[in-house]
């Protein structure tokens, strides 16, 4: 039995190493050429003192309470010279990424398909030409570079992790590069370099009520998190809040109705700030939060997008003296 380790480094990056039954954590990173922070490698320095956010694992009796103490441990606090995971992991690294000797990954991809959603959204749909799939976790985003120039560009991925068929939603930008190059010039079959996995927007484990929050093409982290929820199962209800300018910018429509059949405990609503709108659910996102969605603080809060609405939600939550249990957002801003 071998299990996959998120290692998220305090840079952004994250780096998925495979840990073998009985092996710890510290070894198998250094055997996929990962220094992880260490000193004595014995549980007795302290060094490798790293935040294992979910899952189970093994500290044995190894190493000394100098090195981790007992309150520490009760907060998920390890030793990764003496961890040994006895599930997938995530672990937070208390370092940048380039100190431990590695960095974001590089991919290789071509282009399946390009479709304009809306004047506001165009889906990218890619093909690895390579590996098998990307590791990563469900939210997080990567760099694009646009081709025939040096610069790159951000995108969460709205597929599931570990496939070789990634799909991304873009908010179509007037006069940008990215934006300009997949409306005009690209072609199925061209090449594209990507970067990561990156972020600290991601699912965790899912313990109490979810509400999702989605501005425009900040729904796309949505969708991966949805659908690697309708793969695990889920046991807690699932709210999505989507919103968006004008009923036009709806998109992904049909996703979100095969969702609701295939993810039981999800639900979903679209809110158009339109005041003409011929949907039934005018205004902003804050406009339809309902206390029993909020459970009196009882959820997790997941948050995407612009950063007005961003903000909005925040000074929403503070008048409602309301305080989820966790309250995890990502801003965005188009880039040109």
């Amino acid at each position: 039995m071998a299990y996959n380790v998120a290692l998220n480094f305090e840079d952004g990056v994250t780096r998925f190493i495979l840990c073998n039954e009985n092996e710890k954590v510290l070894d198998a990173a250094y055997r996929q050429k990962i220094n992880l922070p260490m000193d004595c490698s014995d549980g007795v320095c302290g060094t490798c003192k790293c935040h294992c956010e979910s899952g189970d694992y093994d500290l044995g009796d190894e190493y000394i309470e100098e090195a981790l103490s007992e309150q520490e441990q009760a907060k998920g606090m390890v030793l990764t010279c003496q961890m040994v995971p006895e599930s997938d992991c995530v672990i937070q690294i208390p370092m940048a990424s380039t100190l431990c000797k590695t960095g974001d990954q590089q991919f290789a991809a071509t282009i399946e398909r390009v479709e304009a959603l809306a004047d506001s959204a165009i889906e990218l749909v890619l093909n690895l030409t390579a590996a098998p799939g990307i590791a990563f976790l469900p939210g997080q985003y990567i760099n694009i570079q646009v081709p025939g120039s040096d610069a790159w560009r951000a995108y969460s991925f709205s597929s599931v992790p570990g496939s070789p068929r990634l799909s991304f939603l873009l908010r179509n930008v007037p006069d940008g590069k990215m934006s300009g190059y997949l409306t005009s010039q690209a072609q199925p079959g061209e090449p594209l370099k990507l970067a990561g996995p990156l972020g600290s927007f991601y699912l965790r484990p899912v313990q109490r009520p979810i509400v999702m929050l989605a501005g425009g093409t900040g729904l796309a982290p949505f969708l991966s998190m949805l659908e690697q929820l309708a793969v695990s199962g889920c046991a807690h209800p699932v709210h999505l809040l989507y919103g968006v300018n004008r009923d036009e910018d709806r998109v992904k429509l049909a996703q979100l109705d095969d969702l609701v059949t295939r993810l039981p405990g999800f639900s979903y609503q679209v809110c158009v700030a339109d005041p003409h709108t011929a949907t039934g659910c005018q205004g902003y996102v804050t406009d339809h939060l309902l206390s029993e969605q909020l459970h009196h603080g009882e959820v997790d809060i997941y948050l995407c997008g612009p950063p007005p609405m961003v903000e909005a939600v925040m000074s929403w939550l503070e008048v409602a003296r309301i305080e989820p249990a966790h309250f995890y957002y990502e801003k965005f801003a188009p880039q040109r």
